[in-house]
């Protein structure tokens, strides 16, 4: 199909609908969009702001040619928390940006090179374990928030009431759900949750009214920590192979070849861009949101500028004080029954990238790089002290790299 039945196929256009359909799309990444922030101790309105910020980044870069909408990334969820916990939020968010601008170099040298030397550089071998360690790596977190562990006023059996109540519903939504009800599971779980939490009366509502209507959001400025920034950069090198498999998908939608026109090496520099300023301003890392392209697909809006409706919106609502805080009114236990799915569905799209390859796993190389990624990562195995400490899916990441290009490799390969 050309690019010119595919632009045909599209419905007629009008300013409205193109209100309507971009804060459609708003409405679909909302719920994956706050939870990031709300479980990295990041602000909710300051992720709404760096998200559109981040979106129109991205369109100018790309000269608003692809239609998509770039938010929080789940994939630094594991990396931030471990990040927080040891470094503080403020040195966090550099190396967050020192993550973005590794995006903008593999952009460059893309543009280049070509994309053959990231293939050999990150094979399925390293980026499958990776995957998996960032999605398993802090699952006894998510395990602690659902059974009401961080929850001071929630007991145990009010905890797993809450998320499993959450969980379920998300299940059903995602499994069940038909239409744009498919593309919300986690905003229906969260909403779930909340609700019957409102009616146990354990929410706390001070901060709600508290709050300003309007309010700006609580931008904090990146400062820059050796360790923290070793500790993140190696994180972006799994959303970066993702991102080729994110224009893909998308260019499958419209019937366009976004690799080639405005190029990948556009769209990861627009990527790299986002994420960087995301971070200047205290949001957590941008990323192609996968609901959107789901979204694109039901209602076959592929005009990018549908897109960049969105990010204004998403701009506009960061400045309702009282929305940031009902979003942190959430309980912990709702918050963690999400997380139990959320982390487990990133270590499986991990395993379905070693499935996918082919390759034998208990061949002597691929055993190898496979096992010490995974113990590395998930067992937390720290290198080095001080400002100098590289620990969990850096240290892995970075390992599986070594490994790969060291081990000589099978016939096969």
């Amino acid at each position: 199909m050309s690019d010119n039945t595919a632009a045909a196929t599209a419905p007629a256009e009008s300013p409205l609908r193109t209100l309507i359909v971009g804060a459609q799309m708003l409405f679909v990444a909302f719920g994956s969009l706050v939870l990031v922030p709300l479980l990295t101790g990041l602000d909710p309105n300051v992720a709404l702001f760096t998200a559109g910020l981040g979106t129109l980044v991205f369109h100018a870069v790309t000269r608003n040619s692809v239609p998509v909408f770039l938010a929080s990334s789940f994939a630094f969820i594991a990396p931030i928390q471990g990040s927080v916990a040891s470094f503080g939020i403020s040195a966090t968010l550099g190396g967050l940006l020192a993550a973005g601008l590794v995006y903008v170099l593999i952009s460059q040298v893309v543009r280049l090179k070509g994309t053959v030397w990231l293939h050999y550089l990150l094979p399925p071998v390293v980026v499958g374990p990776v995957i998996m360690v960032i999605g398993l790596a802090l699952a006894p977190v998510a395990v602690d928030m659902a059974t009401g562990g961080t929850s001071d006023a929630i007991g145990y059996g009010r905890a797993m009431v809450l998320s499993m109540a959450s969980l379920l519903v998300t299940l059903v939504l995602a499994v069940f759900g038909r239409g744009l009800i498919r593309l919300i599971p986690i905003l229906g779980g969260i909403a779930t949750g909340y609700a019957l939490a409102a009616l146990m009366g354990v929410v706390d509502y001070s901060p709600v009214r508290e709050a300003a209507w309007l309010a700006l959001p609580e931008f904090v400025t990146p400062s820059f920590h050796w360790a923290a920034v070793l500790f993140m950069i190696p994180v972006a090198i799994a959303p970066a192979v993702e991102h080729i498999g994110d224009m893909i998908a998308i260019g499958s939608v419209t019937r366009r070849n976004y690799l080639e026109k405005p190029g990948l090496h556009r769209t990861l520099l627009g990527d790299g861009l986002a994420t960087s300023v995301a971070a200047l301003f205290g949001g957590p890392p941008n990323t192609t949101y996968s609901e959107v392209t789901g979204a694109v697909t039901l209602t076959r809006a592929f005009n990018p500028r549908i897109m960049v409706v969105t990010a204004v919106i998403a701009v506009l609502l960061s400045f309702l004080g009282k929305l940031g805080a009902v979003l942190q009114t959430i309980p912990g236990p709702v918050m963690g029954g999400i997380m139990t799915l959320l982390f487990g569905s990133i270590a499986v799209v991990g395993m379905n990238t070693l499935v996918r390859a082919g390759k034998p796993l208990t061949a002597p190389r691929n055993l190898v790089v496979v096992s010490l990624i995974l113990v590395f990562g998930i067992g937390g195995m720290q290198l080095g002290g001080g400002q100098f400490t590289l620990q969990g899916v850096g240290l892995a990441a970075l390992v599986g790299i070594l490994l790969n290009a060291i081990l000589p490799r099978a016939d096969e390969d």
